[in-house]
């Protein structure tokens, strides 16, 4: 990469990537006025997880991982890595998901495909220090703001811990659920165009699975579609404005759930809008997965 701090405390080499490797934060909310998207992890609550773990902010960047990914350390680090379950190697030695775990000058760290979940998160102590773009270090893959995908030769260099060592253990492991392998349900809140609907019913019932084609700027259902009200037949809402975890109806009637790397507006109506934990339960989501929604309560949208 392009972006390497000048002396950074260590580095990773990149020798394998799965299907693709990206440094997220927590991204840079409040810009939407200025046509910039939130971005940052699309499961915020294992990139922050992470920190914890190694006792450091949460603004300090992880590499969010899908399809495995396989560094070499330059220098010893602390890492650990949360979200996704696989298996997570050191020179080919078994370590703790959910436990941070130390990286010895040129030993390879190694992650395995999820077998539960998407996306794994790598954190470091110190954090991956690439240059910052707008105040974050996220990559958006929808503007292309921030670091590129990270490709084998990159070295990525790690920040400077904060009053400890790098390789000192902070805990020993936290005990979290891995990700739903079957059907997952997402809590919601009405939208403002729930009464959109012909039948609000059907918003809740199930019947759709992942489809293929979703990313980090939104999962995309596949089966049924939901009709329009007969007052709303062949209309669109003007372009507005749209936040994580909004839940869009495009003319095909099948929802789109927005997710980090979002639009920051859009012209469809919005019928639902996830709540935090489900957003991360959403950045979880394989294709096929079945899913359905629910409504945190009956009142109606306008």
């Amino acid at each position: 990469m392009s972006t390497r701090d000048p002396s950074p405390y260590a580095e990773l080499e990149v020798l394998e990537v799965g299907a693709t490797a990206l440094v997220e934060d927590l991204g840079r909310p409040g810009m939407a006025s200025l046509g910039v998207s939130p971005s940052g992890a699309a499961d915020r609550g294992a990139h922050a997880l992470g920190a914890r773990l190694l006792g450091q902010a949460p603004e300090l960047a992880s590499v969010e991982v899908v399809g495995g990914l396989v560094v070499r350390a330059v220098g010893s680090v602390t890492a650990v890595v949360t979200g996704a379950a696989g298996t997570v190697t050191v020179d080919g030695r078994p370590v703790g998901h959910g436990a941070p775990f130390l990286v010895r000058d040129g030993q390879l760290l190694t992650l395995t495909r999820a077998t539960a979940g998407l996306r794994s998160y790598l954190g470091v102590r110190g954090g991956f220090a690439v240059a910052p773009v707008l105040g974050s270090r996220s990559s958006d893959t929808l503007s292309g703001l921030g670091p590129p995908a990270l490709r084998v030769g990159d070295v990525v260099p790690v920040g400077h811990p904060d009053g400890a060592p790098g390789g000192e253990l902070l805990v020993d492991v936290a005990p979290v659920r891995a990700p739903l392998t079957g059907a997952v349900e997402l809590e919601a809140m009405p939208g403002p165009r729930l009464a959109w609907l012909a039948d609000q019913a059907r918003l809740t019932s199930g019947g759709w699975s992942v489809a293929a084609d979703s990313d980090r700027v939104g999962v995309r259902f596949s089966g049924p579609a939901l009709g329009r009200s007969s007052t709303r037949g062949g209309t669109e809402v003007p372009s507005e404005g749209l936040v994580r975890g909004a839940v869009q109806v495009p003319p095909t009637g099948v929802p789109v759930v927005f997710l980090a790397d979002h639009p920051v507006t859009g012209g469809y109506p919005v019928v639902a809008v996830l709540t935090e934990h489900a957003c991360d339960l959403a950045a979880q989501l394989v294709p096929g997965q079945p899913v359905r929604l629910r409504l945190r309560s009956t009142q109606r949208g306008t």
